[in-house]
């Protein structure tokens, strides 16, 4: 079975950093696209940035100036670089792998990030 497990997620304050990483396991063959997704209190879930193999990457656009997404096949990990954090940002982010585009999805548990002003 595929599990995803993130970590570095935690408490900064307004303007800081976090660096958020997910290693991937059990899976057949590469995901093709692994990303990110965050949900705050009362909202939907959403993207915050993919990437895929051929490091084509997609940001939400208030993430775009100020996150970036990587991944390393070789360890099977996704990583995103979080600088400039607001108090927007404060979610629990998910990452989230696919074998294909339109593939079933697989989500890690979770980790929450915490903004402070």
């Amino acid at each position: 079975q595929v599990q995803l497990v993130e970590s570095g997620g935690g408490l900064v304050q307004a303007g800081g950093s976090l660096r958020l990483s997910c290693v991937a396991s059990g899976t057949l063959f590469t995901l093709h696209v692994m990303g990110w997704y965050r949900q705050a209190p009362g909202k939907q879930r959403e993207l915050v940035a993919t990437i895929t193999t051929e490091g084509i990457t997609n940001y939400e656009d208030s993430v775009k100036d100020r996150f970036t997404i990587s991944r390393d096949d070789v360890k099977n990990t996704v990583y995103l670089q979080m600088n400039s954090l607001n108090s927007e940002d404060t979610a629990v982010y998910y990452c989230n792998g696919r074998y294909s585009s339109n593939g079933n999805n697989f989500w890690g548990q979770g980790t929450q990030v915490t903004v402070s002003s």
